[in-house]
């Protein structure tokens, strides 16, 4: 129930700061772009603005929610409340998943990329997640936002140059273990899909985890209290 009332406060919350807002924009403006495109190009631009939209935005939206939570001091009311920090980050991961796979889908069916509904989806909503618990691990430890900017670009080039390269012909099977490549295997449908997935879910848990254990002592530093 906790995480249920918390998953209602963090879409409200991100609806009254525009975040829903700038991701309607960002469809319209990819969309635009995609059919701007020779058809042929459609498939890869497509699964290209997957991977760095609305599955990787989540990693900046993520830090701008925990900043402007800490800044408004929404985080000291948590840490002193019944809720736990897996509960939290488990509210925060599927209010962005949830929109960033809607927006993947309105993507990925302009270019002509949606092969395989189910694997598509699954493979934009744990790949936004996993993305967010990049964004939560950074936000946790930082206090500016020109620090979360600099902090991210390392993760940003570990995660999406691999991807990049696979979807543009380096297809080495070693690199679905990668968990960008992974996401870019799955949401194409390719024949590797299913051990993709497990990949994904794999990443993707460990890094809910981290995220969890890291939310746990902020809070606690915030609060003074062990959660």
């Amino acid at each position: 129930m906790r995480t249920k009332a918390l998953l209602k406060g963090d879409i409200g919350f991100q609806f009254k700061y525009g975040f829903y807002f700038l991701y309607l924009v960002f469809s319209v403006l990819y969309i635009g772009i995609l059919f701007a495109l020779p058809f042929e190009w459609r498939e890869k631009a497509a699964l290209l603005m997957v991977l760095t939209d609305p599955a990787a935005m989540g990693l900046y939206f993520m830090g701008a929610i925990i900043l402007l939570e800490k800044s408004e001091k929404v985080l000291n009311s948590i840490a002193i409340s019944p809720v736990k920090s897996r509960e939290y980050v488990l509210s925060k991961l599927l209010s962005i998943s949830i929109i960033s796979t809607a927006v993947g889908l309105a993507i990925g069916i302009a270019g002509g990329v949606v092969s395989n509904l189910l694997y598509f989806s699954i493979g934009v909503f744990l790949a936004s997640c996993l993305f967010s618990a990049v964004g939560l691990i950074i936000a946790a430890n930082v206090s500016t936002l020109n620090a979360f900017i600099i902090a991210t670009i390392p993760a940003s080039l570990l995660i999406n140059v691999p991807a990049i390269a696979y979807l543009f012909g380096f297809k080495k099977n070693w690199l679905i273990l990668h968990p960008g490549v992974s996401m870019i295997e799955l949401c194409s449908s390719g024949q590797n899909a299913i051990f993709a997935f497990l990949v994904l879910v794999f990443w993707t848990v460990l890094l809910a985890a981290l995220s969890s254990r890291v939310v746990g002592k902020m809070l606690q530093a915030v609060g003074g209290v062990k959660l």
